[in-house]
């Protein structure tokens, strides 16, 4: 799993989860959004928490992170910060939830 893109899209988590594929699905939300809306798997840990938990994360160093939040932009944040501190397997999911429930999951409420 060496030199990952930093980026994949919501066809290719999804086809991570259909094959039960070991990686944390990590949402980077609010927890007033996930409580409104998630995909089902996923771990929340708010970016806004993030540089206090990153501990949280450690067992997941040598694993795929695949990090989302509502349209891509927090995730894209937390990709890049996450691999400065050596979880090289971190990636952001393009579009976010948002396009998941557009692309994935239309039963999912949109925000």
């Amino acid at each position: 799993m060496t030199n990952l893109p930093s980026e994949v899209d919501v066809h290719f988590v999804k086809s991570l989860l259909d094959q039960q594929e070991p990686f944390l699905l990590l949402d980077c939300r609010e927890t007033d959004e996930y409580e409104l809306v998630r995909i089902e798997g996923s771990t929340l840990l708010p970016m806004s928490e993030l540089a206090v938990r990153v501990g949280e994360l450690r067992e997941h160093i040598d694993r795929r992170i695949v990090v989302y939040c509502h349209h891509g932009g927090r995730s894209h944040q937390v990709t890049q910060w996450l691999r400065q501190q050596g979880f090289s397997h971190t990636q952001n999911m393009a579009g976010g939830i948002d396009c998941w429930s557009t692309e994935i999951d239309p039963g999912l409420p949109r925000y």
